[in-house]
């Protein structure tokens, strides 16, 4: 891949990179959690639940790509953007904006 140089550059190809629908799923999932236990931190002031937060995003998310995508998670090379499309990409699934199987007819 050559070098990305805006986020509008890298969504499709961050796209690409989760193509199997487990994958994405264990991505919404990993997200979905992280929100439900900084909701919980916060309101109960537990500030140690914080550290679970990138266990649980990206534990979640490299499980998807390191057993059903057989790729190397972006996040490695373009970590500020694949942390913000990880975002976009559940809320566009939540908005029904991408379909479950094929995330990059959104695209065409």
């Amino acid at each position: 891949m050559s070098s990305i140089n805006s986020f509008k550059e890298f969504y499709p190809y961050y796209l690409q990179e989760h193509r199997h629908p487990v994958c994405r799923r264990l991505h919404y999932i990993g997200s979905l959690l992280v929100i439900a236990v900084l909701v919980t931190a916060i309101v109960q002031a537990q500030w140690t639940l914080l550290w679970l937060l990138p266990i649980i995003g990206y534990g979640f998310a490299w499980l998807g790509h390191f057993v059903f995508e057989k790729n190397k998670p972006a996040t490695f090379q373009y970590p500020f953007y694949s942390l913000a499309a990880d975002w976009i990409m559940l809320k566009d699934a939540l908005l029904s904006l991408l379909g479950f199987a094929t995330p990059l007819d959104r695209l065409k």
